[in-house]
């Protein structure tokens, strides 16, 4: 089965699953249709992170795709540049991109092979929709359409527009021969296809002004290292470690396993006491991570295994006792301590951008991946020739030098990117592999989904049906996100709002609906039954995807 925000990316999936392929290969193909069909949320030209669940052995691994600044690009240069702060369009907050290797590395270990004949198959479906065109659908059109001015404005933008002047309208079909060319490049030739030769030259073309360099694409990795986890319900839940933000789900998970959330009896799902809680929990659950995620990777401390923090300061920060003070503050209306040196990105950051995708194969092999250009066509600047546009991830770092994220040469920026799985904790056997693509709204996407299937015993589309609440800011710092507006999507009631703001909430939005739902992410799920083996597919409404079985 496969499930994505694009129903040809999901049919994408589901024919390599038909073909044999594995859980991996795709994700792989659904991420290349994605690209094609929702350039406003995804490109090769972004980030990539999985998780991968091996259905023999019960062992999960984490792939991360995540791009470093360039070698020369340091604080003090943007100083003597004027910069003083990274904008969404400025060249300077542009990342490596994460995405080919991530692709190519997840057929190579968890697909098909290292072969071009297996990375062709992956790509085949999306070279073609490139090249023939792909029919726009209606969440892409309006994201892609608020987007115009951007590409207008920015160098080669105009080569993702139509008649390099307006974004495709619903149903119209688009063609990016230029993108064709760039992923039959990685098809021949794996990351060579784009981390050397035209691509490569025609990026650091782009960016000479900052520099990135050739050196800065040819060193680029992806790294397979260990996810974080914590158990809930008797569900071991899954998430990808620093640079990236799983930890704030698992802390927020973690103190709510020691409340009772159906403490208010006969109460219907959302109600006022229960966002209440799982409101403050997830503010806490930012505040952990402003502290703590960060690109740890130059620390003689760090963990050669899981990439990030330490293994005793992970461990540390999921025990007990720490879970218990943090338990503790929650219930008594209190926030963690302002860890300083923060970072206030603009408020542009939200829920529309990103796609996330899921698969699971004959063979019980499992998939939940997350692929992004970070703000919608990211900074909107494209190398001549190539058909995808540059990620502004550089967004995620610091100007600040005291903060943990403070931008510097061959550093990875703080990571919005988390994709998710879970397992029944005794046994080690899928129970689901989920995502909620948007922003800062991405944690809070996963303790909903998460709790409307434990804790409400939710199906999977009912799980992403459900009306969602979001902590409304662009900030990675714990006082930004303690005191943050909160946005209810409409189903959350009049009343209810009113109850959290009686509680100290401040309700900026409520009934939010159309497009704006956007903020809210949007979200997939597979879920196993333990017993049949029967999988049970689950796509957001917010988007234009689907789940599509194999049968």
């Amino acid at each position: 089965m496969c499930a994505s925000s694009q129903p040809l990316a999901s049919q994408a999936g589901a024919q390599v699953l038909r073909e044999g392929g594995t859980a991996a290969d795709a994700a792989v193909a659904m991420a290349a249709v994605l690209a094609v069909t929702e350039p406003c949320s995804t490109g090769i030209g972004g980030d990539a992170l999985g998780l991968f669940l091996d259905g023999a052995t019960g062992k999960v691994e984490a792939l991360v795709g995540v791009g470093r600044a360039p070698q020369h690009l340091t604080r003090e240069r943007l100083q003597a540049a004027g910069v003083s702060t990274l904008e969404p369009t400025s060249p300077f907050a542009v990342t490596v991109p994460g995405a080919p290797a991530a692709w190519c590395d997840a057929v190579e270990r968890f697909g098909s092979g290292a072969s071009a004949a297996a990375r062709a198959r992956v790509l085949e479906t999306a070279i073609r929709l490139a090249e023939g065109g792909a029919p726009i659908s209606p969440v892409s059109a309006h994201h892609w359409r608020r987007a115009e001015a951007v590409l207008r404005s920015s160098p080669g933008g105009h080569a993702l527009l139509v008649d390099g002047e307006r974004a495709p309208r619903v149903g119209e079909v688009f063609r990016n021969p230029d993108l064709a060319r760039t992923l039959r490049l990685v098809a021949q030739h794996g990351v060579d296809g784009f981390y050397r030769g035209p691509v490569a030259a025609a990026i650091c073309e782009r960016l000479a002004a900052v520099p990135m360099l050739p050196t800065d694409l040819e060193a680029h990795t992806s790294e397979v290292v260990r996810p974080l986890w914590a158990d809930y319900r008797g569900k071991r839940v899954y998430e990808v470690p620093s640079p990236a933000h799983g930890l704030a789900v698992l802390i927020a998970l973690r103190v709510l396993e020691g409340v009772d959330l159906h403490a208010a009896a006969g109460e219907p799902h959302n109600n006022a006491a229960y966002l209440d809680v799982l409101i403050r929990a997830m503010r806490i659950g930012f505040a952990v991570a402003a502290m703590h995620v960060a690109d740890h990777t130059a620390r003689p401390d760090a963990c050669t295994v899981c990439g990030g923090v330490t293994c005793a300061e992970v461990c540390y920060l999921l025990s007990d006792a720490y879970i218990d003070d943090c338990r503790k503050r929650m219930l008594a209306g209190q926030t963690l301590d302002d860890p300083g040196g923060g970072h206030t990105a603009p408020e542009t950051i939200g829920g529309r951008d990103t796609v996330q995708f899921c698969a699971v194969d004959v063979h019980g092999n499992a998939c939940s991946f997350i692929n992004s250009t970070c703000l919608g066509f990211g900074s909107g600047i494209v190398p001549n020739g190539c058909g995808f546009s540059l990620q502004n991830r550089g967004l995620g770092f610091s100007l600040d030098p005291s903060s943990p994220n403070c931008i510097g040469p061959g550093k990875r920026p703080y990571h919005t990117l988390i994709p998710a799985l879970a397992t029944h904790a005794d046994t080690g056997q899928l129970y689901a592999a989920f995502g909620v693509m948007g922003g800062m709204m991405q944690p809070q996407g996963h303790l909903q989904v998460v709790l409307n299937m434990l804790e409400w015993d939710m199906d999977p589309q009912e799980t992403l049906d459900a009306p969602r609440f979001c902590i409304e800011s662009g900030a990675f710092h714990a006082v930004h996100m303690a005191t943050a507006n909160v946005a209810l999507e409409e189903g959350i009631s009049d009343a209810t709002a009113d109850a959290l703001a009686a509680a100290g909430h401040v309700i900026h939005r409520r009934q939010v609906r159309g497009h704006h739902r956007a903020i809210f992410g949007r979200g997939q799920v597979i879920r196993r039954d333990p017993d049949s083996g029967v999988l049970w597919g689950g796509s957001d409404p917010r988007a234009d995807g689907c789940a599509i079985p194999v049968l």
